[in-house]
């Protein structure tokens, strides 16, 4: 496995960070696992010129099992976990999670056969017994080997191919400076497929002028165009071309619109318990705090995201509660929660519907739902329509206030928040509350 230095990471990082170019195309442009850069950018937004510091020794028990307890806690993910713990291999924690449920702390400790190193054959030579020619031969293929593994991967994005083709362009990098055979074994390479390798590189790419075509369209429209708006455009010029073939050559030059952010979800898969869908889109409540809906939504300003938590109750549409972070945490789910029972009076145990997100899922949040004598509610997984309320609202928030203003840093956005919330529930009229504001409904029929 390559070896990079902290200046090249933190470069790579910076460039990932500053968000002018997908994540994948930094990747590609520097030959990287886009998996890898994904690590190395959650590294530097959370220590910034600090990152890669650490040292990735052995690591303790306690630190283990702090590092563990800390995203249980906070409901953080592997990624997150190893940005802010500065561990650098992908599977070291959910190795560490795997021993520690199987056999608790003792698992962690590592034991001595671990840690020694593999024995060499007994048909193996001695070096002591070596002559000279042949110790020239070892010395000339670990040179071979050693300048294998450090060559740079940069290849070309726009050229397809697979791993057996960016190691036999390596190889033939390398050629003017070590012996071909010596070369094939260090990268495990037959001479049959290096061979066919090189000769499918140097010949032309006969879709190359159709890239050049691609990739003006999408500069002409500055981004605003996906795929399949540029293979409109193609079809108009009289150029028979098929959506998926601009896809699959827009993903290789890294070329994606800049209209569509990827939308937040938070759904990880069955993480904990998973309640039933008691709701069944029954959007309508006869009295308030008998049946309330939740979500977490997600905003962008200047490369940084801040996340927005509410508790709507479906008998008049207020916002009971809402809770905001730069970090979809557990924490923040927990805190609106904790607002939100400050509502509730003497006996009264409402019906909390969510979708099926980590967060919700967690015990800590089921265990504060059933101290309360409240009862949960999911939506069924991949159905946003059973959680239509709450996504309606999220819908009005950003299309009559976040995209009808510009806002220039995160503490903006936060009191931009609380100002329309607060005029969402006391001024804003609905019509299907006979012309009243969320709050003048209820008031006017429960007197408070």
């Amino acid at each position: 496995m390559t070896k990079y230095d902290r200046c090249f990471k933190l470069k790579v990082a910076r460039e990932g960070a500053a968000g002018t170019l997908p994540v994948r195309a930094v990747a590609a442009r520097h030959g990287l696992d886009p998996s890898m850069v994904h690590r190395w950018i959650a590294a530097y937004r959370h220590h910034g010129q600090d990152s890669f510091l650490i040292d990735a020794g052995r690591y303790t028990d306690q630190f283990k099992v702090s590092v563990l307890a800390r995203m249980s806690r906070d409901g953080l993910s592997v990624r997150q976990a190893m940005a802010i713990f500065g561990i650098a291999g992908p599977g070291v924690i959910p190795r560490w999670q795997r021993q520690y449920d199987s056999g608790g702390i003792g698992a962690l400790t590592p034991t001595r056969d671990r840690f020694r190193m593999r024995k060499k054959p007994a048909t193996s030579q001695p070096a002591k017994d070596l002559t000279h020619d042949q110790l020239l031969k070892e010395v000339e293929y670990l040179r071979a080997e050693n300048a294998f593994l450090k060559k740079p991967r940069c290849l070309d994005p726009g050229r397809a191919g697979g791993q057996a083709r960016i190691t036999a362009q390596a190889v033939q990098g390398l050629r003017q400076h070590h012996r071909l055979s010596l070369l094939l074994k260090a990268a495990a390479l037959s001479r049959s497929t290096f061979y066919y390798q090189t000769q499918a590189i140097s010949r032309p790419d006969h879709q190359a002028g159709l890239k050049r075509r691609i990739k003006a369209i999408y500069r002409r429209h500055e981004g605003l165009y996906g795929y399949r708006r540029i293979a409109d455009e193609l079809r108009q010029a009289g150029e028979l071309i098929n959506r998926k073939v601009v896809q699959r050559l827009m993903g290789l030059m890294g070329l994606k619109s800049v209209v569509r952010v990827k939308k937040y979800t938070s759904y990880r898969g069955a993480v904990g318990a998973v309640a039933p869908n008691t709701l069944q889109r029954e959007f309508h409540a006869s009295r308030p705090n008998q049946k309330w809906v939740t979500d977490v939504t997600e905003f962008r300003v200047g490369g940084k995201k801040l996340y927005l938590s509410p508790i709507m109750d479906l008998y008049n549409g207020e916002i009971v509660a809402y809770q905001t972070n730069t970090r979809p945490l557990l924490d923040m789910v927990t805190a609106m929660l904790g607002k939100a029972f400050l509502r509730l009076k003497s006996g009264e145990k409402p019906l909390l519907h969510s979708d099926q997100g980590w967060q919700y899922q967690h015990r800590t949040y089921q265990h504060l739902l059933k101290k309360q004598a409240v009862t949960q509610s999911m939506s069924r997984k991949g159905n946003c329509l059973d959680n239509a309320a709450m996504e309606s609202f999220f819908g009005t928030l950003k299309s009559e206030f976040f995209h009808l203003k510009r806002f220039t840093s995160i503490d903006q956005l936060k009191r931009g928040l609380d100002h329309y919330i607060r005029y969402y529930n006391h001024q804003r009229i609905k019509l299907k509350l006979n012309g009243q504001s969320p709050v003048q409904f209820r008031i006017q029929a429960f007197g408070t």
